[in-house]
């Protein structure tokens, strides 16, 4: 960490920008930490901001201390952005500890930043600055302010692209990029990602909205073409029948219904997605399913049997990733205040091939799996697709005799196979 410690040493000073640490080794610890300088009564102070267990933690310190406890939270961090007036910074991080710099200096004039102690919030997308598609949805006025009705959703939409932000280092930009956004609806969230990869951050991508709404997909495709996004179309189509691409780079499912999130999922994976981000939705599968002698007294209240049900889905979802080959992340999406649709899942792909303990990961991940499956008695559909059997719907109909009478006919016909 000796060349770290000197970067961090080099640009702790008043041309400090921000840093934004994150993809955590740990994720029971800190998750991610923010930031950025202060003046005091004419002293420079750097404001770290961590984040814990969706609770957000914020110390100001100096230039020593702060190199100290940023040192120490890069032990645990895979990668730092640091923006300073001199240069922006990528830090890599390897699981062996070997640390990558990298860095691109700036051009033209020196950014104008607040360094005041308590600031207004800073968004993604600013308010006071037209964004044509804000305008069109209904979320902007025509000078840029945001429609008091709507800043729930304007704040929405720019928590998002922070979840955007972060996994920026993961994409590859040398070359296009293949994003599908499932059940994209009214698709704020998809014009949202493509302004600011595209004509923000300057990405090749080409962005393909899915959903099974005749009138939204032509509306949306009017606007994409209004705005002269080339790259950006929408389509009429079922998750679980799409085949219309061979490799995607990242996949985006937000609020698709119950089991649409799973095939949504198992699609990801097939394609080998390097990045998936998915906000489930209402969760009725394993709440039909779950049955657990020693949880009865709290699964006989339907309430918290339906809540319990929803995030054992959500946890089950993201081990299946992570037995798949990814770090998975169960993340607050939005304040329940909002919205009580407020998990995230985000999900990137490790590089398995540098990693001798993968099978041994994969192994000890499907026994929890099917350990916690067997005590609760579920078959989750995300399981059964990536596994090869199908949907589990039609055998969840079933009664324990006719599948008992189903298991034996289909060990009759194997042991006959195997016969002749």
């Amino acid at each position: 960490m000796n060349e770290l410690s000197k970067l961090l040493q080099e640009n702790l000073n008043i041309d400090f920008i921000s840093a934004t640490l994150s993809n955590p080794k740990n994720k029971d610890g800190v998750q991610k930490v923010k930031v950025r300088p202060v003046l005091k009564k004419d002293v420079l102070y750097f404001q770290l901001e961590s984040f814990r267990n969706n609770q957000a933690f914020h110390e100001n310190v100096e230039e020593k201390k702060a190199c100290e406890i940023l040192l120490e939270y890069m032990g645990n961090m895979r990668q730092m952005q640091m923006e300073t007036q001199r240069a922006d910074y990528t830090v890599l991080v390897s699981k062996k500890g070997k640390v990558t710099i990298k860095s691109k200096l700036r051009k033209g004039q020196k950014k104008q930043i607040n360094m005041s102690h308590d600031r207004k919030k800073k968004y993604v997308l600013e308010e006071g600055i037209p964004v044509p598609f804000l305008k069109d949805l209904g979320v902007m006025t025509q000078d840029g302010k945001i429609v008091h009705a709507k800043f729930d959703k304007f704040r929405q939409i720019n928590r998002f692209l922070e979840f955007i932000e972060d996994i920026l280092p993961e994409l590859d930009k040398d070359r296009e990029l293949t994003i599908l956004d499932f059940g994209c609806g009214k698709s704020y969230l998809t014009f949202a990602m493509y302004y600011y990869l595209h004509e923000l951050k300057e990405y090749d991508i080409r962005i393909i909205g899915l959903d099974l709404k005749k009138d939204v997909i032509r509306h949306c495709n009017e606007l994409s073409e209004k705005y002269g996004y080339e790259k950006l179309r929408f389509l009429e189509g079922d998750i679980a029948d799409y085949t219309g691409v061979n490799k995607v780079d990242m996949v985006v499912t937000l609020h698709a219904c119950d089991t649409a999130t799973d095939y949504a999922l198992a699609k990801a994976v097939g394609w080998d997605a390097k990045v998936i981000l998915s906000v489930p939705c209402c969760q009725h599968e394993l709440n039909r399913q779950i049955k657990n002698e020693v949880l009865e007294p709290v699964l006989k209240y339907g309430l918290l049997k339906e809540r319990m049900a929803a995030l054992i889905t959500d946890g089950l979802r993201a081990q299946y990733l992570e037995r798949e080959g990814y770090d998975a992340q169960i993340l607050e999406f939005i304040d329940m205040e909002h919205t009580p649709k407020n998990i995230l899942i985000r999900a990137v792909k490790r590089n398995q091939k540098k990693d001798q303990k993968e099978p041994e990961r994969r192994q000890k991940i499907e026994e929890s799996i099917r350990k916690c499956e067997a005590e609760l008695r579920v078959t989750p559909t995300l399981g059964r697709l990536l596994d090869g059997y199908g949907p589990a719907s039609d055998d969840a109909e079933k009664t324990d005799s006719e599948k008992a009478n189903q298991d034996t006919a289909s060990l009759k016909t194997d042991n006959k196979g195997k016969t002749e």
